[in-house]
């Protein structure tokens, strides 16, 4: 009789691309390397805050796109954004959107360059049932959201220009900064081929006295946000076998870019110790596409835990993980939807043996989708394809200007970042005389 308090071994594929690795690091030095780029400016750039309308606080991971176009950008921790407008596009609406909130259609010609205050209205109205398609089975509705041949999901392969970011923070302090616009193949839905990721322009900056002598790198880099688009790799959480594994329950209504999505609750059932997942899926009444999911790891079994995310770490060295949360958007695009966002953030609290305390470190690794147009034929080359383990930071060098992207669209950064960046490139010009 099967035991159903331990998954099989071989059934075991959670997210592992999230692999930290620790090293020894005894060097104080500073890398700093300054890119001078001198690009034709053909584009516009607008920066603004979206907050709630009633609140007035800030709206984390709202989206903001250009109509009619692939082009568009996320909101960060403050609820600030920064978009790069192609001169062609100065006539056109951008949306806003955020779950739970009505969308807002606004014209660019009436932005201004960096005040924009962009207030959402939360839904107040109660959604009409009499619109809302009789589906009374959580768990096969999930399946239906995460069937890739359903032809709600790209069919097509695409190149497409993300925006990537990975933070440590030691406490409430930035340690380690590395950030890179890729490029990726990404194969259709409909197809079992991996995506695969080339690196454009990164840059890194960081501050290894806040590290304690121990390093913190992520195993993975950008695929370790790219692996999380559940659609085309549902192995790393839903895969055929796990769906016996979890509990699926309805929770009420809501609405994201003013269309109604079902909200399902699953978390993984008493019985079974292995760590899984729990958190709430957004999917679409009239597509029964997936548009958002935020979820977490399971950490009640600590032993099992640990040996899914440390790699490698110093023998004297404790660590216990605190935290593993995770968050996927979907984009819209003539009736397509396709990953657009993810964002993970992983807490870890490091003791050193016959050390009194310890310390607690965060590390968050976001990508967004800046844009995509249909591949024509291209291939990344062997040499210039990024290692699906790939460390991000050890590819990096240097920090640089605040021009460094040119016209590429990024994640703007938070004004914790900014004031990290600031003390530590002080730091360096002090180094260099």
């Amino acid at each position: 009789m099967k035991n159903p308090d331990i998954i099989p071994k071989h059934k075991l594929l959670l997210i592992l691309f999230c692999l930290i690795l620790f090293i020894s690091y005894s060097s104080t030095s500073f890398a700093l390397q300054l890119d001078n780029i001198n690009q034709a400016q053909n584009y516009n750039e607008y920066k603004g805050k979206v907050v709630d309308s009633e609140t007035n606080n800030p709206l984390v991971f709202a989206e903001i796109t250009i109509v009619d176009t692939n082009i568009g950008t996320i909101t960060n921790k403050e609820g600030e954004f920064s978009l790069k407008v192609p001169a062609t596009h100065l006539d056109k609406n951008i949306s806003i959107s955020y779950l739970g909130f009505e969308s807002q259609i606004l014209p660019i010609s009436g932005l201004s360059d960096r005040t924009n205050k962009i207030s959402l209205k939360p839904l107040t109205t109660t959604l009409e049932t009499v619109n809302i398609k009789a589906v009374k089975d959580a768990e096969a509705l999930v399946k239906l959201a995460l069937n890739s041949n359903s032809g709600n999901y790209l069919q097509e392969k695409t190149n497409m220009t993300a925006f990537y970011r990975e933070t440590i923070k030691k406490g409430k302090r930035n340690a380690s900064l590395a950030e890179a616009v890729v490029n990726i193949v990404k194969e259709p839905y409909n197809k079992a081929k991996s995506d695969a990721v080339e690196l454009l322009k990164s840059r890194k900056n960081t501050n290894y006295s806040k590290l304690d002598t121990i390093a913190l790198k992520l195993q993975g880099g950008p695929y370790s946000a790219l692996y999380s688009d559940m659609v085309k790799y549902p192995r790393y959480v839903f895969s055929r076998d796990f769906f016996e594994y979890y509990n699926f329950s309805f929770e009420p209504f809501t609405q994201i870019n003013n269309r109604e999505v079902y909200v399902v609750k699953f978390e993984q059932k008493e019985n079974v110790v292995t760590p899984l997942y729990f958190g709430k899926l957004f999917i679409d009444v009239e597509t029964y596409a997936l548009v958002s999911a935020v979820y977490q790891l399971n950490l009640d079994n600590t032993n099992e835990v640990i040996k899914l995310f440390i790699k490698k770490k110093p023998p004297k060295v404790k660590v216990e993980p605190t935290e593993a949360s995770y968050r996927v958007d979907y984009r819209e695009n003539n009736g397509r939807y396709y990953y657009s966002y993810s964002n993970l953030q992983l807490g870890f609290r490091v003791k050193w043996r016959k050390k009194l305390f310890g310390s607690n470190y965060t590390l968050n690794v976001e990508m967004a989708i800046t844009d995509w147009k249909k591949n024509t034929g291209e291939e990344i080359s062997r040499k210039d394809k990024l290692k699906s383990n790939v460390i991000l930071s050890d590819e990096a060098s240097g920090f640089s200007d605040p021009e460094f992207w040119g016209q590429y669209n990024i994640i703007e950064p938070e004004k914790s970042i900014e004031s990290a960046i600031k003390k530590i490139s002080k730091q360096l010009k002090r180094l260099k005389k």
